[in-house]
């Protein structure tokens, strides 16, 4: 039976779940991606394309299991039974407090977890509407509060602690050793394999219901497992090494990226030509960051040049050339005309990719860069440079690390705003509050969907905050944070446990910025402005939700008396 004198709170639901997901794109996308781009391993667009692809895929095929711990676990809805449209309304609340603290804070600049925030709302509407005993408080099989708030302080120690540990791994096996080159092209193999093999746990793993996977037994698991994981191996052998090896070792200048598609057949391309004055083998990955080795570094280099394109931003009209010049491009007239309607989608859609973020770290123009990192100079120049050809290495290893980091924030976090979701729906749909329901596909890819949304138009915004703001990245630190975090996440979701990726990915920063042997190689202000925002982001939206739900339902109406 359909409520459909409900519809209005399955139409808020849909709306305010839309909102919630979209913030939990633009403001957790730097979980996944901050890194890659922070350390100049992809660009701003194609971070955002392949974020859009793994979210997406992560929330569908995976975010059904925590999505579950979201929606019953955290509070008793058996008190619903009675009178389930409650439990309706309790959810477009929680989604009202959500959604409103987590556009303030993306829109502040405050990387929190939307984790915290869609649980404290849930606490908070929960409380409002049957009091604080039918919170589950304690552990209930690891899905309780205790559980969640429990991992939010133990997940960032884990994750830093997976991350130092494969960083020095990297650090004293390959970066500080004399043939740094030969021994990366040796050690990228077994990353790959171990990377690929994480991503394809996280699948089989009791990790996909739609791919009906859970009936498998250990041995097919594993087999596909460890089948995966020996498949990316013998495709880097084939294609991978003989290009890194030519383009790395050999410093084959000739070299484009679409030739990694001819594989063997770079070992017979000749002797390399060669290289003209001022032409550069790999880009350098440490440009326009002072550091230990580089203390002179222009760190105001790349700042300027920031500036200038966001002038350019401004005032598309205006364009300076060489001397004073001034050039005034041709008026095209009202936006809503035909002939500028390219122009202006184009603008409303990929202003947010439009931009050079690493640049932009290093501005303290803004009042929240100038208070958070005032002096990030001297923090890059406690962290030292290696070998830009080894660095390159990981830069193309750190693809498959960010994707990997990618689906499984998309399976993780997509339940914090499906889970409200599916709750409402359930009891719209059903005239109960429906347990044990599943989560319906649709809603899984309406998820997905508002999560990529928000990367592409406002998810800069946080890559901006985050990346070099806590420590100098390169790949190789970026690759370490991001497989790090990926293990600990990953985990998480296995357990469903809904554990925040903001806290996994600062804890592992953390754990790699202690690496280089000083713990002035992190920028402590932005550490404690980002705990300071988990901290009261549960209060905060459990105090909106709260107060919303507790007005609601304890309002007075036309034609009641005592």
């Amino acid at each position: 039976m359909v409520l459909h004198q409900y519809d209005y709170l399955f139409a808020f639901g849909l709306i305010l779940a839309f909102l919630d997901a979209w913030n939990i794109g633009a403001n957790d996308v730097a979980n996944s991606f901050a890194t890659s781009v922070s350390s100049r391993s992809l660009t701003l667009w194609q971070a955002m394309c392949i974020a859009t692809v793994m979210e997406f895929l992560g929330a569908v095929l995976v975010g059904a299991r925590v999505a579950e711990t979201i929606k019953g676990k955290i509070v008793n809805v058996s008190v619903y039974e009675n009178d389930p449209a409650v439990l309706m309304l309790a959810m477009v609340c929680a989604l009202v407090g959500s959604a409103t603290w987590l556009t303030f804070a993306t829109r502040m600049g405050m990387p929190v977890s939307t984790t915290h925030s869609i649980v404290g709302a849930i606490i908070g509407s929960t409380i409002a509407a049957a009091g604080a005993s039918e919170i589950e408080w304690g552990w209930a099989n690891a899905k309780g509060v205790s559980a969640i708030i429990s991992a939010w302080f133990i997940a960032p120690g884990i994750a830093g602690g997976f991350a130092a540990v494969i960083f020095l791994l990297t650090k004293y096996l390959v970066l500080e050793r004399k043939h740094s080159v030969r021994n990366g092209l040796l050690m990228i193999p077994v990353y790959f394999a171990v990377t690929s093999g994480i991503l394809t746990m996280v699948i089989v793993w009791k990790g996909a219901p739609v791919l009906d996977v859970d009936d498998w037994t250990a041995g097919q698991t594993a087999g596909c497992i460890f089948g995966v994981a020996g498949g990316v191996v013998l495709l880097y052998f084939i294609f991978l090494f003989p290009y890194l090896y030519r383009k790395v070792k050999l410093e084959d200048w000739t070299l484009s990226q679409w030739q990694v598609i001819l594989g063997p057949a770079l070992w017979f391309r000749g002797p390399v030509p060669e290289k003209p004055e001022g032409v550069e083998v790999v880009q350098n990955y440490y440009r326009g960051h002072t550091t230990r080795d580089n203390p002179d570094g222009d760190l105001t280099a790349d700042s300027s040049r920031s500036s200038a394109n966001d002038e350019e931003t401004k005032v598309p009209a205006a364009r300076a050339t060489s001397g004073a010049e001034t050039v005034i491009e041709e008026d095209h007239g009202p936006w809503y005309k035909p002939k500028n309607w390219w122009r202006t989608l184009k603008w409303l859609f990929l202003q947010g990719v439009m931009r050079d973020v690493v640049a932009e770290q290093s501005s303290n123009k803004t009042k929240f860069a100038s208070f958070l990192a005032p002096n990030i100079g001297k923090v890059h120049r406690q962290v030292k440079q290696y070998d830009n050809k080894t660095e390159h290495l990981y830069s193309l290893l750190q693809v498959l690390t960010a994707s990997t980091a990618s689906f499984a924030h998309g399976s993780n976090d997509v339940a914090n705003a499906i889970g409200p979701l599916t709750t409402i729906y359930t009891v719209w749909k059903t005239a109960s509050i429906g347990e044990k329901g599943d989560v319906p596909i649709w809603v899984l890819v309406f998820g997905g969907a508002a999560i990529s949304i928000g990367l592409w138009t406002f998810g800069y915004h946080m890559i901006r905050q985050l990346g070099n703001r806590l420590t100098l990245h390169s790949p190789s630190r970026g690759f370490s944070m991001e497989l790090g975090a990926s293990i600990t996440v990953v985990l998480a979701s296995q357990y469903a446990i809904p554990v925040s990726t903001t806290q996994c990915i600062t804890g592992a920063t953390v754990g790699v910025g202690a690496c280089s042997g000083t713990l002035r190689a992190i920028n402590w202000r932005m550490v404690a402005w980002i705990y300071m925002g988990w901290f009261i982001t549960l209060p905060v939206a459990g105090l909106i939700s709260g107060c919303l739900m507790g007005i609601i339902i304890n309002a007075p109406r036309w034609g009641y008396s005592q």
